[in-house]
């Protein structure tokens, strides 16, 4: 092609784009921080569901039913948080806990959460006033600390977890739970200190991403004046046992 065609080709095309950014400008007002149109009015209120763990623990000569799972409502700027977690083993319920939090994000990984907490199951009562964090900290550990204020002292939670992917479909999650307390409470089995530890390891096959049949190892330990009063009352401070449970979410 000539020298001629090729001008003539060059200013061709840049007559297009330039009649199209004329077509996307004409009219907006280029002082505006959106010239192209409204922000996007992203305030749809969002639903997810969790029941992390589902699972029946054997053991010792016992079978025990243990559940944990969470729930979420609201949009990107909140959301309204309702949390259980429990075990029921022999026909009784324990360490039974339902929470409530209305949470806000801190960061583009964390949410801080305030709220309360109840423990309900076949022990005594009680309530808490509580405040936390929940999310991924670096590496992808989901962790969750929560401090704890009521009328019988100041207690601590700490949740973490971590998802490791031997395939697409089969993740290997190790998990554990500890929880603390500022004084004894006998009715509820709950010494001052370092009471308890539940931690596991879950292998998971996602048949589908909502839902995951899984299987593993789990290991209750209670320490100090906790491990004092279960003895006490007939039960063992430590406990190992088979888990087979599900996963599943919404």
């Amino acid at each position: 092609m000539s020298a001629r065609g090729w001008s003539a080709g060059a200013t061709f095309v840049a007559a297009l784009a330039a009649g199209a950014v004329y077509g996307q400008t004409a009219g907006a007002d280029l002082g505006n921080p959106a010239p192209f149109g409204p922000p996007v009015d992203d305030r749809h209120i969002w639903v997810h569901g969790m029941l992390d763990q589902f699972e029946a623990r054997a053991g010792g000569g016992d079978i025990g039913l243990r559940w944990d799972g969470e729930a979420w409502a609201g949009p990107d700027e909140w959301r309204v948080w309702l949390k259980s977690e429990g075990e029921l083993t022999r026909g009784r319920v324990g360490d039974g806990q339902t929470e409530a939090f209305f949470g806000k994000p801190i960061s583009t990984f964390f949410d801080v959460q305030v709220g309360g907490r109840y423990d309900l199951d076949s022990r005594p009562g009680r309530g808490w006033a509580a405040v936390g964090v929940e999310g991924l900290a670096p590496g992808f550990f989901k962790v969750a600390a929560t401090a704890y204020a009521g009328d019988h002292g100041l207690a601590g939670k700490v949740k973490a977890s971590y998802d490791q992917l031997i395939t697409n479909r089969l993740i290997l999650q190790p998990e554990a739970e500890v929880n603390l307390y500022s004084q004894d409470d006998p009715a509820r089995a709950v010494g001052a200190g370092l009471s308890d530890l539940d931690a596991g390891v879950r292998l998971r096959y996602e048949i589908t991403r909502k839902f995951a049949p899984y299987l593993g190892v789990t290991w209750e330990q209670k320490f100090g004046r906790t491990a004092d009063l279960v003895r006490a009352a007939g039960e063992p401070s430590a406990d190992v046992r088979l888990t087979l449970g599900v996963r599943a979410w919404f």
